[in-house]
């Protein structure tokens, strides 16, 4: 894996349509930006790209808790996304967000029983990205259904692909839908 940069980014809501959050709602993101090696050809075989998967997956996941400033365990919601530069295609994002990234980052932020979210595109340079995030236990969470926007003024080039892992230590600021609370759930079964 070529890693050309690293880029964190900590988002702290502390106040809310004149309300004040009280602890402040916090998410972190973490950006790979890294060469493809299957840019401008085909393969049938994306081994590599799953292998660099599972290397951020746990890579990024770190950097996130480490940037909220939290003990792993701490961490209540996670989210992955991958834009493809314009010699790639979609299935390059797929091999590194689906089949190995979610181990190593549930192991990053301690259990992670519900599925991660995820969004896959091709883009150009600058072009954002929306981080879908979820409960890690507890899919029915809905506090924590969100998403974290993203982008790397110069990333993704053509030849490289983009990748993301966003974590937070807290739901949405003022969440007032209904449904079951990060306190009920038990994450026994990734959806409660």
């Amino acid at each position: 894996m070529k890693i050309r940069k690293i880029t964190t980014i900590v988002e702290e809501t502390r106040i809310e349509i004149g309300k004040t959050i009280e602890p402040p709602t916090r998410r972190a993101a973490a950006l790979a930006v890294i060469e493809n090696p299957f840019a401008g050809k085909f393969s049938e075989d994306l081994e590599p790209l799953m292998r660099i998967g599972e290397e951020l997956g746990g890579l990024l996941g770190r950097k996130c808790v480490a940037a909220l400033g939290i003990e792993p365990e701490r961490a209540e919601s996670y989210g992955k996304a991958a834009i493809v530069g314009e010699n790639g295609e979609l299935e390059h994002a797929a091999a590194i967000l689906h089949p190995r990234l979610g181990k190593p980052l549930r192991a990053a932020v301690e259990k992670g029983a519900a599925l991660v979210p995820s969004a896959k595109k091709m883009g150009s340079m600058g072009q954002p990205i929306d981080v879908p995030l979820g409960h890690k236990d507890a899919a029915y969470v809905r506090s924590h259904f969100d998403a974290m926007e993203v982008r790397i003024n110069d990333a993704p080039r053509a030849d490289e692909i983009l990748v993301a892992v966003a974590v937070t230590d807290s739901g949405r600021p003022l969440p007032r839908v209904g449904g079951l609370t990060h306190q009920q759930a038990e994450g026994k079964d990734g959806l409660r």
